[in-house]
């Protein structure tokens, strides 16, 4: 199911969706980056990392995770898991999304 256009509804009803239709940015594709938590080791339990180690991170998995487009935190998810077997992916449902059109 394609979420932006089915669930979010009408395009106009889309925040900034109609200031943005029409500009030739509209289709120059971004980089967004989910942030699911921090992990603050000391450098000496760093250095013993290897392979199968693991680094537990300050969240919880039902803890909401954060989308950025460069620092710039432009709303919050949910990690969810969409297909199944081979064509698995984990994927976020937004929960809140941020006013991008506002500076700051």
């Amino acid at each position: 199911m394609d979420e932006f256009s089915e669930e979010a509804g009408p395009a106009a009803d889309r925040p900034g969706e109609a200031a943005a239709r029409g500009t030739p940015f509209t289709s120059v594709p971004i980089e967004i980056t989910v942030s699911v938590g921090h992990a603050r080791p000391l450098v000496r339990d760093l250095l013993k990392l290897g392979e199968g180690s693991v680094l537990t991170l300050d969240r919880r998995l039902e803890d909401p995770v954060e989308l950025y487009v460069g620092d710039k935190l432009i709303g919050t998810g949910a990690l969810e898991v969409t297909g199944e077997g081979e064509s698995a992916q984990l994927a976020v449902r937004l929960l809140e999304v941020m006013d991008i059109q506002s500076p700051g």
